[in-house]
């Protein structure tokens, strides 16, 4: 009696299994890995203001994901996309994300200078959440497997934004603090001129 073995696809070095914006699961370079996670986290904390009906949570929310936004927009900003320029032919999803990136700073500039109850207060969230949505399937879609069939080094790169993540979250501190708040409203004012 002939006996089969089972062969597990010995999964490559370097890699993790994370969600996409769809919900499937996909094997990316750790790199590529820890920026879907925080795309991730930040679709939850979306979800959880859209539910929300008290006022003080909604206000927390909007402040962690202006923090979690400020912080991923500045590690892709300062170490992914220069990186990509480099290394991939299509650098004009490049130019795209910079240019998303500024709206998205644009409008949480506007949510940080606002309260909740404010007119278009929920109104703005909603549109920044959907616009990240756009953003994250675009980068996800389109920009992400380009970046995989580069020639960049990214177990690397995910050990630096990585890094550089946990960084600036000790440097912006408690996004509920007004060092913290200023600091995220003025790089997002500063993106927002690009």
């Amino acid at each position: 009696m002939a006996t089969t073995k089972t062969a597990k696809r010995k999964a490559p070095a370097g890699t993790v299994m994370v969600k996409r914006y769809d919900g499937r699961r996909v094997r990316q370079p750790e790199g590529l890995a820890f920026l879907m996670k925080q795309h991730r986290e930040v679709e939850v904390l979306f979800d959880k203001f859209e539910a929300s009906e008290d006022d003080a949570e909604k206000a927390q929310l909007v402040d962690q994901v202006c923090l979690a936004l400020a912080v991923h927009a500045k590690i892709e900003e300062e170490l992914l996309y220069p990186a990509a320029e480099d290394s991939i032919d299509e650098t004009d999803l490049i130019d795209e994300a910079y240019i998303e990136h500024a709206t998205a700073k644009d409008l949480i500039a506007q949510l940080e200078g606002m309260k909740v109850g404010d007119q278009y207060f929920d109104a703005k969230m909603k549109v920044l959440g959907e616009y990240i949505a756009h953003h994250v399937k675009e980068e996800e879609t389109e920009l992400f497997p380009e970046i995989k069939r580069s020639d960049m080094d990214l177990t690397g790169l995910g050990k630096k934004l990585e890094a550089r993540s946990e960084q600036l979250k000790a440097e912006f501190g408690n996004a509920d603090s007004p060092k913290a708040k200023a600091k995220i409203g003025a790089d997002a004012a500063a993106g927002a001129h690009l």
